[in-house]
């Protein structure tokens, strides 16, 4: 598939068995396609106007080179935005601190935009000293128990349910029976100091008060006579 050879233009080698519109669907799918317009377009005004088949290529390289754990571009790159970032923070703190105190809100604005810089800056940095010195991650175990252990499951659970159940259905029948108002209670025969007490009539009380009268006034005479 040969294309103009323009500067702007993508050139692709044809592939034997592959139409040339699937190729052309492979490249526009691309990640590395997309990146490589924006990039290309972003550095003209530092690299001028370069091939974009060779800045197409280039790019492929770097990420095969990264696949294959060779992160020597990715160190550079992230080095190079800490340097950038660093110098937008710097150049926007001189411009709040010259409209310090005439032009407050301006100032804000500029001081705003550099700590915004400064952040992505540390950011960066520490993305890099992750990349050389990836962080150990310490794994706990917990709950670690000498000797075998016995989880009771299933049919256990259910044998050990049924054995505790019977007493509680036993102390709540036994339960209802004291609080069951209409169960009278029968008297206990072993004790006769707790057996029922008869009703009581007044009118013989009365009567045999009346009989230990007399014995008393005569037991006193007789004390007196003895006297």
């Amino acid at each position: 598939m040969a294309g103009s050879k323009a500067k702007g233009t993508l050139q692709v080698t044809e592939k034997q068995g592959v139409s040339p519109e699937r190729q052309l669907a492979d490249v526009a799918l691309d990640p590395l396609f997309g990146s490589a317009v924006i990039a290309s377009s972003f550095g003209k005004q530092f690299s001028g106007e370069t091939d974009f088949t060779a800045f197409y290529e280039a790019l492929h390289d770097r990420a095969r080179a990264i696949r294959s754990n060779k992160l020597g571009s990715v160190e550079d790159m992230l080095t190079a935005q800490a340097a950038a970032l660093n110098a937008m923070f710097l150049e926007l703190a001189r411009r709040s601190g010259a409209n310090m105190g005439e032009y407050m809100q301006a100032a804000e604005t500029y001081m705003r935009l550099a700590l915004k810089a400064q952040a992505q800056c540390r950011g960066t940095l520490e993305t890099l000293a992750n990349i050389k010195n990836p962080p150990v991650v310490y794994a706990r175990q917990a709950n670690i128990a000498n000797g075998p252990q016995q989880v009771n499951n299933g049919v256990g659970a259910s044998h050990a349910s049924n054995h505790a159940s019977p007493p509680n259905k036993l102390l709540e029948t036994e339960h209802g029976k004291r609080l069951d108002p209409g169960t009278a209670g029968a008297a206990i025969g072993s004790d006769p100091s707790m057996e029922t007490v008869g009703a009581i009539d007044g009118a013989a009380d009365g009567g045999r008060q009346g009989e230990r009268e007399p014995q008393r006034r005569q037991g006193r005479k007789a004390e007196s006579a003895q006297g």
